[in-house]
């Protein structure tokens, strides 16, 4: 990295870090929604609802701080939009009813919605088109990094404290704010972004906003495409890490501790996927390296039902997580290179909100076909939403003419 400058670095490491922390938050609910339907002496149904209002919080931050770091700067709206998401996850410790719970997990979604947006916007914007994949998939690897410890952060505190282990581990989420001072200190603005931005405000152009995403066929076929793809790809990831550890458990006699293994196993394949996919991208292009592991995608989900012991169903979910997610890291790469600079925060944003809360809801379909059909019907449906995606982005990229150009 000595061949980069300080600012490059800087926005690299807070991206990065900003979305292990996003990572760490969202497996702490899932570790923490019991404990707190039973405290608060509510049903499933009502705890469940608590992600849906951090979907909607995301949504809402993307539209809103994106239009702000679109308009008024990148970094300070990056360094507000962490506070906001620390102290709302921090203060999920001195929760005292569901209702004040869902407020906090809908500004921790604002926040974390508009961190999506911005972090890999200044990426795309700090480095040479032909980095801008690579050191994304960095960025979004961390994330995965960020699961991994909360599930450690999550034993440790669940275990210390049983009563009140759910509350400890939200107090986790003010590391942030430690991210937030030292973002502030040391990232500096794009001046392309900064020239970009003057020679609007001299020219009285409009400000950017979300009318602008769907201006025109082509781009309002571009942002549905994108958010088409985000769906596929978070129906396919919340599909994989929330019932595949209870079908293994269920239907091929796996026991806990071996499941968990193959939650881990997948994260180390993803994590894995999105670097190679990354460099791959940069290298010989977005077209070579989505047809390869959408293509691939599609069959080695079927090697979790070929598997026979928990050597191979190890070796099957690295492959999985491989290849079935590594991708992700490419579309904010995408998105970035098909929008102007005056609303790409908000494109990113958006595409990526929406997409995920859609997506989020494959769990439902998942347990309907568990309940109806079989664990071949679940792996058919998980193997055609990469058949799906390969399709949409050829039809992203012929339309965008995307290369490896600079941002």
């Amino acid at each position: 990295m000595n061949k980069y400058s300080a600012n490059q670095k800087w926005t690299l490491a807070s991206t990065s870090t900003g979305f292990a922390m996003q990572a760490m938050d969202l497996m702490f609910l899932s570790f923490a929604l019991t404990p707190i339907i039973k405290q608060f002496h509510t049903t499933g149904t009502v705890g469940g609802t608590i992600a849906s209002f951090s979907n909607i919080g995301m949504l809402v931050g993307s539209l809103i701080f994106g239009y702000l770091a679109d308009n008024f700067g990148r970094v300070k709206v990056f360094t507000y939009t962490i506070f906001i998401f620390a102290f709302a996850t921090a203060a999920m410790a001195f929760a005292n009813n569901i209702y004040l719970i869902y407020v906090l997990r809908f500004l921790a979604g604002m926040g974390a919605g508009a961190e999506l947006g911005t972090g890999v916007t200044l990426i795309a914007e700090n480095f040479k088109g032909n980095k801008v994949a690579t050191f994304t998939s960095y960025a979004e690897s961390f994330g995965e990094l960020g699961a991994i410890l909360s599930a450690l952060i999550a034993a440790w505190a669940l275990g210390t404290f049983p009563r009140i282990g759910w509350r400890v581990l939200f107090l986790f989420g003010l590391l942030p704010v430690i991210l937030a001072f030292l973002v502030r200190i040391h990232l500096k603005e794009n001046p392309k972004f900064i020239r970009n931005m003057k020679e609007r405000k001299a020219k009285h152009q409009k400000q950017g906003s979300i009318k602008e995403l769907f201006k025109g066929p082509k781009f309002a076929y571009l942002t549905c495409a994108m958010i088409m793809m985000y769906i596929l790809d978070s129906a396919s990831y919340y599909g994989l890490m929330d019932w595949m550890p209870s079908i293994m458990q269920k239907q091929l006699h796996i026991n806990l501790t071996q499941s968990s293994l193959w939650m881990v196993s997948t994260i180390v394949g993803v994590m894995l996927g999105m670097i190679c996919f990354g460099k791959m991208m940069d290298k010989f292009g977005a077209k070579a390296a989505f047809t390869l592991f959408f293509g691939c995608a599609i069959f080695v989900v079927y090697t979790i039902i070929l598997s026979y012991n928990s050597l191979t169903l190890l070796l099957a979910s690295t492959l999985v997580g491989f290849f079935a997610e590594a991708c992700y890291s490419g579309y904010a790469v995408i998105v970035s290179k098909c929008y102007p600079m005056e609303i790409r925060v908000t494109a990113n944003g958006f595409v990526q909100s929406c997409g995920k809360a859609i997506g989020g809801l494959s769990p439902i379909l998942i347990g309907f076909l568990i309940d109806h059909y079989s664990l071949l019907a679940v792996v058919i449906f998980l193997s055609l939403l990469p058949l799906c995606s390969l399709i949409t982005i050829y039809t992203v990229l012929h339309m965008s003419k995307v290369s490896n150009q600079n941002i």
